[in-house]
């Protein structure tokens, strides 16, 4: 008796893995093998020996304007992260309070909503931007409603807040969905139980509600950032060139064919997001373990 009782979650661990070897090997061959090309470009030179260089030239090389001495890439990436936080943070506060409003919703209205919101996805990314371009420019359509209603005209595109709008429009449904997910699945036997418990409205969003989504908070903030960081065609277009992304950064040693320098950069952004995603693990675990 003890070895049949043995043999069948041996059996049940063997057909899982047999289930999951296609996915495996599809992770390994896409995600872990260019990953570990990177990490090669990165800590190699042109005649490919190991050399440290390409790490060291992105914290080290500076860069002098009106006496002021900066460095180069360290502030490209913080102006990166600066404005995918803000992206993320905009996004998170318009994306909750929609995915809220979607699953109290009837079925019906659901289904609009969520085509609604995922109609612009189905266009394409350089489509999407062209058209805040037309939007955002000083003769604009945004502009000229101001004018027409006798508002002075607004300067946005060519600026940060350019590219904060288009990142929001562009990564607002990846905030959404993962939270209505995690919503619409949540059993409303539990917000009963709370109410009948003495619970009010805001005290059964704060113990139960947002604890128990807190999983799709997080899939949707890391569906946000990591694209957000790493952009370069909104900032290109709504940014007219006029300052460097991180993803820009990478695309123009991609370009001028300096592989090892363009791997290290994204090397150090894929450990930078890492870390990220670690820390807003641990936030996370750390907060609904607080609630309880």
């Amino acid at each position: 008796m003890t070895i049949a009782k043995n043999s069948t979650p041996r059996r049940r661990r063997s057909w899982s893995d047999l289930v999951l070897a296609p996915y495996s090997f599809w992770a390994a061959l896409f995600i872990v093998v260019p990953l570990a090309f990177v990490a090669y470009y990165a800590f190699t030179d042109n005649n490919f020996q190991f050399t440290t260089e390409n790490i060291t030239r992105f914290f080290t090389t500076t860069s002098e304007r009106d006496g002021v001495t900066t460095y180069t890439y360290l502030l490209i990436f913080w102006r990166s992260l600066k404005l995918a936080l803000i992206s993320t943070i905009i996004c998170l506060l318009l994306g909750y309070p929609t995915a809220y409003i979607m699953t109290r919703a009837g079925d019906r209205a659901q289904k609009v909503m969520l085509t609604l919101i995922m109609i612009p996805m189905w266009m394409n990314f350089l489509i999407r931007t062209y058209a805040w371009m037309t939007i955002l420019q000083d003769k604009g359509i945004l502009n000229g409603f101001l004018t027409s209603i006798g508002l002075d005209r607004i300067h946005i595109i060519g600026t940060e807040s350019a590219v904060i709008i288009g990142m929001v429009y562009d990564y607002l449904p990846y905030m959404v969905l993962p939270i209505y997910s995690i919503m619409a699945k949540m059993d409303v036997k539990l917000l009963e139980a709370a109410r009948d418990l003495g619970c009010g409205s805001w005290s059964v969003f704060k113990r139960v509600i947002f604890p128990l989504s807190l999983p799709g908070v997080t899939s949707g903030i890391t569906m946000v950032l990591i694209p957000s960081i790493s952009t370069f065609y909104i900032s290109q277009k709504l940014g007219s060139g006029k300052f460097f992304l991180i993803g820009d950064a990478i695309e123009g040693q991609y370009v001028a064919n300096n592989l090892h320098f363009a791997a290290a950069m994204a090397f150090i952004l894929m450990v930078v997001l890492l870390i990220c995603m670690e820390l807003l693990k641990h936030f996370t675990a750390h907060l609904y373990g607080g609630d309880q």
